[in-house]
C-alpha cells in the first residue's frame, strides 16, 4: 500500500492532466478503488488550499483515503518528534502563525499500515525531510517516478 504525500497528489494534478494522460489516471484510480493508495487527514487539509480546483474536488469525493490518524499513528508522531533533529520538520513560520504540516502524519500512516511513502521530497544530509525520517525509522519511501516504476507503468 502507498501513502501519498501532499506534493505527490499536487504533482499528479498539476502535470499529468487527466485528458492528456487517461491511461495513467485509469491505473491510478484503479489503485485508489482497490485501496492501494491512502494518505491522511492532514494531507486532505493541505489539499483544501491547493490552487487546482480539480484536485480539491477529487480529494473531497474520496475522503475515505484520508483517514483521521489513530492513536497508534499519534504515538508514532510523538516518536518522530522525540528525535530532536526531526523537530525541524515544523517550520518556524508555522509554529508562530499556526499552519498545516502533514509530513509526520504521512510517515506515521505508512508505519501503521506497513506501507510505502510516496513523496517528491529528497533526502538531504542532516535533513528533517520525509525521506530522512523514513530512513531513520526504516520505513520504505519512493518518488512519484519510483512509484510508477514499482507499478510497471510506462506511457
Amino acid at each position: 500500500m502507498y501513502v501519498f504525500d501532499t506534493n505527490t497528489f499536487s504533482q499528479l494534478f498539476h502535470s499529468y492532466y487527466p485528458k492528456r494522460f487517461p491511461t495513467l489516471w485509469d491505473q491510478f484510480n484503479t489503485l485508489v478503488r482497490n485501496s492501494k493508495i491512502t494518505s491522511t487527514r492532514e494531507v486532505m487539509r493541505e489539499l483544501e488550499g491547493d490552487r487546482e480546483e480539480k484536485l480539491r474536488e477529487w480529494a473531497k469525493t474520496r475522503r475515505d483515503i484520508f483517514p483521521t490518524p489513530d492513536a497508534h499513528e499519534a504515538r508514532f508522531v510523538r516518536d518522530i518528534f522525540a528525535v530532536e533533529h526531526f523537530q525541524n520538520i515544523i517550520e518556524q513560520k508555522k509554529l508562530l502563525k499556526g499552519g498545516l504540516n502533514a509530513d509526520p502524519f504521512v510517515v506515521a500512516r505508512a508505519r501503521a499500515i506497513d506501507g510505502t511513502v510516496v513523496t517528491l521530497e529528497r533526502e538531504s544530509p542532516n535533513g528533517a525531510k520525509i525521506p530522512n525520517i523514513c530512513r531513520h525509522f526504516d520505513i520504505p519511501y519512493r518518488s512519484l517516478e519510483g512509484f510508477m516504476e514499482d507499478e510497471g507503468w510506462t506511457f
